[in-house]
């Protein structure tokens, strides 16, 4: 069963294949002030039906990409590293290298943006990217 993802002015729209039984909700600098739960994909599993006036941010020299609707000023996506297949929650890395890099991409969806989303169907993990990134 698929779901729709809209900002707030419906521009931007994005087609889930299903909803994720795991999420994730940051507080690092960017998340906790956008108050995104993000719910990770596949590169290939997302569809932006529409994505008029879109505008992208990276505090990261576009290492991680955050789009947003231009014209209501939603947070919707994110295009970034796979992290979480290098590193913990905590930011040790997995395989004891702290300059591994992956080498693969993943979307995340703010799944905030999905309506009448039934949140007891999704487990919300806090992520302390504020101290560990």
């Amino acid at each position: 069963m698929s779901l729709t993802a809209s900002c707030h002015c419906g521009a931007t729209r994005i087609e889930l294949p299903h909803l994720p039984t795991h999420a994730k909700e940051c507080n690092c600098s960017y998340c906790a002030r956008t108050g995104a739960v993000w719910g990770y994909y596949n590169v290939d599993e997302i569809e932006l039906l529409s994505n008029a006036g879109e505008k992208t941010y990276s505090a990261s020299d576009g290492i991680n990409l955050h789009h947003f609707c231009g014209n209501c000023g939603m947070q919707t996506w994110g295009d970034s590293p796979d992290w979480a297949s290098m590193y913990n929650n905590d930011g040790t890395p997995k395989n004891g290298d702290p300059n591994a890099m992956p080498t693969s991409r993943i979307y995340a969806v703010n799944l905030r943006l999905i309506d009448d989303l039934d949140w007891s169907k999704v487990a919300v993990e806090k992520v302390d990217g504020r101290n560990s990134w």
